[in-house]
């Protein structure tokens, strides 16, 4: 006899092939993903949903699959590893999404998104949402730079008329603008900011939140650049005193990443394994990030 039940959704990386490419303005592209392998995608419901894609060595190279390993993955022993890099999930229908890339010099994924064409595939996990507004919050403050901004615009469609939103978007001039898709009579904030950050001059994002109320009553967002996500961080837990969650800071990247990482090393593994031991303990999760920013800091990091 044939059950009714659903079937069960196990965990797995999942192929995802190009059906279309469309250039949203000079600095961001959107790219179509669909496949049979994505008909039974799963997905948080929630705006900021990041999955991790993997990418072949050439464009039309055959995928090394990669394997769900607990909150990880794992290849078979002696495959090498497919480059990998974060992102976040634009928008969804069924057995289909979107994935908007920035359009910048250098970097696996932005110069594979340049050349993506239909037919080419990469691979994909399930996805993780960070995005956690309490349900007291009327308002949500969303701080986002380029790359953050897909995922802030998704959030504002998302939660389009059950709370008032204000978006502070990072941007490299005024035709890098990029609006949210909303329903009818449902209308948010805009606060650009514009000619600044995104790796092509010092950010002005963190001052131009400082200039906006966030109240008792608000849920702050802020995700872009890892140490201006850090200054934010330090501006709403230190400055404004507000609770742990009233507010969710997320860095996307780190401006000169390889330089970045070089002086990380450069501290050696006394300063790597002194951050593991806080990450491990079983103190406050907002105490330990306190901490580690503090280490950050002194380190110049």
């Amino acid at each position: 006899m044939r059950s009714n039940a659903p079937e069960v959704y196990v965990p797995r990386v999942h192929r995802a092939e190009v059906s279309a490419v469309r250039v949203l303005g000079p600095g961001m592209s959107r790219v179509t993903f669909a496949g049979d392998d994505l008909r039974d995608y799963p997905t948080t419901g929630i705006g900021d949903e990041y999955v991790r894609l993997f990418f072949p060595d050439a464009p039309d190279d055959e995928l090394r699959m990669p394997a769900v390993d607990g909150r990880g993955w794992s290849y078979p022993e002696g495959v090498e590893p497919m480059e990998m890099r974060t992102y976040t999930i634009r928008d969804r229908r069924p057995g289909e999404i979107d994935i908007d890339f920035v359009l910048h010099d250098g970097g696996i994924a932005a110069e594979w998104a340049k050349q993506a064409s239909p037919g080419q595939a990469i691979a994909l996990n399930p996805p993780t949402a960070l995005y956690e507004r309490p349900t007291h919050a009327t308002h949500q403050l969303l701080v986002a730079d380029e790359p953050a901004l897909p995922a802030a615009l998704r959030i504002a469609e998302l939660t389009a008329g059950s709370v008032a939103t204000t978006i502070i978007a990072e941007v490299r001039s005024a035709e890098h603008e990029l609006l949210p898709e909303l329903p009818a009579g449902v209308d948010v904030r805009i606060v650009w900011v514009r000619g600044t950050g995104n790796g092509h001059a010092p950010s002005a994002l963190v001052p131009a939140l400082r200039k906006v109320a966030a109240g008792p009553d608000a849920y702050v967002w802020v995700a872009g650049e890892a140490r201006l996500t850090r200054e934010a961080r330090k501006h709403l837990r230190h400055e404004l005193g507000l609770p742990a969650d009233a507010y969710k800071c997320i860095g996307y990247w780190t401006e000169r990443g390889e330089e970045w990482e070089a002086r990380y090393a450069a501290q050696g593994p006394e300063f790597d394994a002194k951050i593991q031991a806080l990450y491990d303990s079983d103190r406050d999760i907002e105490d330990i990030i306190d901490d580690v920013s503090r280490l950050f800091e002194a380190a110049e990091l």
